[in-house]
């Protein structure tokens, strides 16, 4: 009943597997590597096997990293939803009271929500083979990294199973799961990179360390998921539609949110007892005061909690001994708002659709330019609250580290970024939950938007530099004369350069754009470039103004309002 005959398992790989979408995902997967392989082999006549094995171990390690950090992203997105769609569809009581054994449904629920990743992982094994011939790297080196991989897809994705069965939304589960794998994913990369040097006793160490911590996890998320599943603490499917957050607040451990106090009524604001004041906009006040935080705070309470508590080396580190890091910090602040800021807008229309009340709210006397406003700000409004706690640190460090008196202007560079950026993902988030009708559709659109802006243009540029750069020839110095000259740097193709345009959209680029000056010894200033920074800020306003104004004519249109 595990395995060969269990009814979930053989119901979700006949549903998943089955579908068009499936197969054009795993075409358009396998099309990406083989370009990968095409543009990355060595365009050389004759290829010395002796001389070029470090570039196939460059090449073999991008591979790897590439794939374990697209299974980290990956894994969420189909296992975060396997409990949370039963609870939206109503059909989680139904589940329950099945013969299935709890153990059973977190099985095949698990291994169904898997099933297409590691399809996708195993096809890509016949492509990257093809990189065996560079030498360098040695068979077995690369079975047992596919071993390490296929084990990290399946933790990530009990971790998502196990976040499935603790919420009621699946924008919940999604957002917490990346928010516990996504550290995970970094510090994998990170040990594998440092242990580069030496493949042997890297795949020792990680053969040793990763399936015995692997399997402990999975065991115990497990056991944890299946008592979840037997008893569940919101009573299935037929229970409240809208959370008393007074009662939430009085069960609550660790962080307690009161809307009555500050700073929490900046993102959380109490229930509105008086009426509404003329010329308001209703629609951002019913969004603010109840529909965001209707199904309660505990997604919110567990993201302040997990990313404070992840902040707090890094801010240290990057903010206060060693300053000149600090674009480091602000990328994780980045990160946080590309993780947290789209839950709050992806279901701001769909959720009106599934409801089937669009067509009601567009025949009132709102405007549909106060009706995307007020969801707009609503949204804003609690992911940059949310964003600007991780900034506290960085208005300290302007007070007690002298270094950055004289680079003002950068911080406040950092902060416009910072600014933008929770702008953007929340139009970005509103844009899809215009144009599909689902809300894990639009959430799931929107996060592959935005990793393919913000991440994509960068990982693009990195591959071309290291692919279409011509290596700079090896050249002879002789220091006892006078006329000598440093050689001059290798020439950037065409490709190389279009790749390093694309990058002027991502905010991550945007903060290395920022010039940084800090007098330490070793350390080495950040020259930047303000007129990149501007070029960001630029195009970044011009396309939320784009995306704002094709969304009121869409509505003025009366674009999918009813089904």
């Amino acid at each position: 009943m595990y395995l060969l005959e269990n009814p979930v398992l053989q119901r979700e790989l006949l549903v998943n597997l089955r579908t068009a979408r499936a197969f054009l995902l795993l075409l358009a997967y396998q099309m990406l590597l083989a370009a990968i392989v095409y543009f990355a082999w060595p365009q050389v006549e004759r290829l010395d096997l002796s001389a070029d094995q470090e570039a196939a171990r460059r090449l073999f390690d991008l591979f790897f990293l590439g794939q374990f950090v697209l299974a980290s992203l990956m894994a969420p997105s189909f296992a975060s939803g396997t409990l949370t769609g039963e609870k939206e569809r109503k059909t989680y009581e139904m589940l329950l009271a099945s013969p299935l054994k709890p153990g059973a449904i977190v099985v095949g629920k698990l291994l169904a929500s898997l099933a297409h990743l590691a399809l996708l992982i195993f096809t890509s094994l016949p492509i990257v083979m093809l990189c065996l011939p560079l030498g360098g790297v040695s068979l077995y080196e690369l079975l047992a990294a596919y071993a390490i991989l296929m084990v990290a897809v399946a933790t990530f994705g009990m971790i998502s199973v196990a976040c499935s069965s603790f919420f009621a939304r699946t924008s919940s589960s999604l957002v917490v799961s990346y928010l516990l794998i996504l550290p995970i994913a970094l510090a994998g990369a990170f040990v594998w990179q440092m242990l580069g040097q030496n493949g042997g006793l890297r795949l020792i160490v990680l053969l040793i360390t990763v399936p015995a911590a692997a399997a402990a996890t999975i065991l115990l998320l497990s056991l944890y998921t299946a008592r979840t599943l037997l008893y569940p603490h919101d009573v299935g499917s037929e229970g409240k539609d809208v959370v008393d957050l007074e009662k939430e607040a009085r069960e609550a451990v660790g962080l307690v949110i009161q809307r009555d106090q500050f700073p929490d009524r900046l993102f959380a604001p109490p229930k509105r007892t008086q009426l509404l004041d003329d010329h308001k906009n209703p629609v951002y006040d019913k969004e603010i005061h109840s529909e965001i935080f209707a199904q309660g705070t505990l997604m919110l309470r567990l993201v302040i909690q997990i990313s404070m508590f992840l902040a707090i080396p890094l801010m240290a580190v990057c903010l206060y001994f060693k300053p000149q890091y600090a674009p480091f910090y602000m990328a994780y602040v980045i990160l946080f708002n590309i993780l947290v800021g789209p839950v709050f807008s992806a279901g701001s229309i769909t959720s009106e659709r599934e409801r089937e009340t669009l067509d009601l709210l567009l025949t009132t006397e709102i405007s549909p330019w106060m009706i995307l406003s007020g969801k707009l700000v609503a949204g804003f409004r609690v992911s940059s609250v949310l964003t600007g706690f991780l900034l506290w640190p960085l208005l300290l460090a302007c007070v007690m580290v002298p270094y950055y008196w004289t680079n003002w202007t950068s911080v406040l560079a950092y902060l416009s970024v910072i600014l933008i950026t929770c702008v953007t993902t929340s139009m970005l988030a509103l844009f899809c939950s215009v144009l599909f009708r689902k809300t894990s559709h639009s959430l799931m659109c929107t996060y592959l938007v935005i990793i393919a802006l913000f991440c994509g243009t960068i990982a693009f540029d990195y591959f071309t530099q290291l692919a279409f750069t011509p290596a700079a020839e090896t050249a002879v110095v002789d220091y006892t004369s006078s006329s000598n000259t440093e050689p001059e740097p290798p020439p950037i193709t065409a490709v190389a350069e279009v790749s390093r345009q694309l990058t002027l959209i991502s905010p991550f680029s945007a903060l290395w754009d920022v010039p940084l000056k800090v007098d330490l010894d070793g350390a080495t200033d950040n020259p930047g470039d303000w007129f990149r920074f501007s070029t960001f800020m630029g195009l970044t306003i011009g396309m939320n103004a784009i995306m704002f104004g094709v969304m009121v004519w869409l509505f003025r249109t009366r674009w999918r309002v009813s089904y």
